[in-house]
């Protein structure tokens, strides 16, 4: 079984560098001057003070379209920059005590992938085994004709990404994160992971993988992590509909997880709505960071979600545009209506931060009413930090709560009006015990 320790105080921040920067969709308010890596380089200390310890980039690589049509595995898309740009970014980064993830997409390649053109050219020729057919012709991702599957069966496969892996690594990456990981045999990620393993020990990798078994696939496939989706639909579905007994389920679910390893843990990423605009009642934003950042995991915070910003996804084409914007040149730049959200994550950020042992910690529910729930997140038993605990109390009603564990206990962190004695309507509050000894930042 991997071990995430090196990991375990991540606070992941997830930027989509295409949309970013302004490079994709091509827009008339923003142009980009072919080095724009720098460009995030510059949101490095925003990210810093929010808390973050590890950026987390969409494709970085050179593609036709959106960065998960890859061209060239080995060569920075020309509209971010080059590999000067990219080692720039990677040493800003490292100056400011942040890792650097990249999003590996090996399931699939763009029509314009160099042993792609050559199977096109000629079924028989060596290239042709890189890629699965079927009997209407080469295999495509779920029916998206513009990207073809690899055939993760093929030795040349597994070489190739096992050495891209090592290369970046090589380069100063702390990890990947691995798209549509759920399409692509465990057998491969096992065989990948433990090549890139043996030149970087420390190596991380995160999964996506939307349903299934999760503790499985972690361990027949060699990843250290899986992108939690159930805990995500619970969140924000058990607060629409005032159903927090959903919420209380998924967190048995998360547990049993915990036991194997630790999910990556979100309320948004660049492939669904954002949070802010899925909620159907704005005051519960706070409930949901709360439920986030006071129970085990990885958190990763999607970029602009610190400010609040909308989006909703729509299945069409270009439906991810929304979700996917351009940023300003700098922080200063952002709208003032989205810092009050930017500094709530700061404080639960910091929260977290100072009660480390949360990444591992287990839950268990107390109070539970559809509209009201409590959350005992305690650390593991035998660890050091066996005992510590705090609790999480989440009121979706309309007057105050009162809850038959917060007698005792003191306030750590909580929304307007809340406190250790009642929580606010549609309010939150996040109590320890009076001797909670706060470990200091690291």
């Amino acid at each position: 079984m991997p071990s995430s320790s090196a990991f375990d105080s991540a606070i992941i921040w997830h930027v989509y560098p295409l949309g970013f920067v302004g490079a994709y969709p091509e827009t008339a308010a923003t142009s980009h001057d072919g080095h724009s890596l720098r460009r995030i380089a510059d949101w490095l200390d925003y990210a810093r003070d929010l808390g973050a310890s590890v950026l987390q980039l969409g494709p970085i690589f050179a593609s036709e379209t959106h960065g998960y049509d890859t061209v060239d595995h080995l060569r920075i898309d020309s509209r971010l920059g080059d590999e000067a740009d990219f080692d720039h970014l990677v040493s800003e980064a490292s100056e400011r005590g942040i890792r650097i993830v990249l999003d590996g997409v090996f399931n699939h390649v763009g029509r314009s992938f160099g042993h792609f053109r050559e199977a096109e050219a000629d079924p028989r020729s060596p290239a042709a085994g890189w890629f699965r057919r079927t009997e209407r012709g080469w295999a495509d991702f779920e029916g998206h004709s513009a990207l073809v599957a690899l055939n993760h069966d093929s030795p040349a496969v597994v070489d190739y990404i096992a050495d891209l892996m090592k290369h970046w690594l090589d380069r100063g990456v702390a990890g990947w994160r691995l798209d549509a990981a759920y399409a692509v045999p465990t057998a491969f990620w096992r065989a990948v992971t433990d090549r890139a393993r043996a030149a970087h020990p420390n190596a991380w990798f995160g999964a996506e993988v939307l349903h299934g078994d999760y503790t499985a696939f972690v361990r027949d496939s060699g990843v250290d992590s899986i992108t939690q989706y159930e805990l995500w639909k619970a969140i924000w579905s058990s607060l629409n509909d005032a159903n927090l007994w959903e919420l209380a389920w998924a967190l048995k679910r998360h547990d049993q997880m915990l036991d194997g390893f630790v999910p990556i843990t979100f309320l948004g990423n660049h492939d669904v709505t954002r949070i802010a605009s899925k909620l159907t009642d704005p005051r519960d934003l706070g409930a949901a960071l709360a439920l986030l950042l006071s129970i085990g995991g990885h958190p990763a915070i999607y970029a602009g979600d610190e400010q609040g910003f909308l989006g909703v996804k729509e299945d069409r084409a270009g439906g991810d545009d929304a979700v996917r914007p351009a940023f300003p040149d700098s922080p200063a730049e952002l709208s003032p209506r989205g810092w009050d959200t930017y500094r709530l994550h700061q404080r639960l950020i910091g929260m977290r931060r100072r009660h480390p042992w949360l990444v591992r910690g287990r839950s268990a529910v107390g109070t539970l009413t559809n509209t009201t729930i409590a959350i005992r997140t305690t650390a593991p038993v035998g660890s050091a930090d066996d005992g510590a605990f705090v609790l999480t109390l989440i009121n979706l009603g309309d007057s105050p709560a009162f809850f038959d564990e917060a007698p005792g206990l003191r306030l750590l962190e909580g929304s307007d009006g809340s406190s250790a004695g009642a929580v606010a309507a549609h309010g939150w509050a996040i109590l320890a015990p009076a001797s909670d000894d706060l470990t200091p930042l690291p």
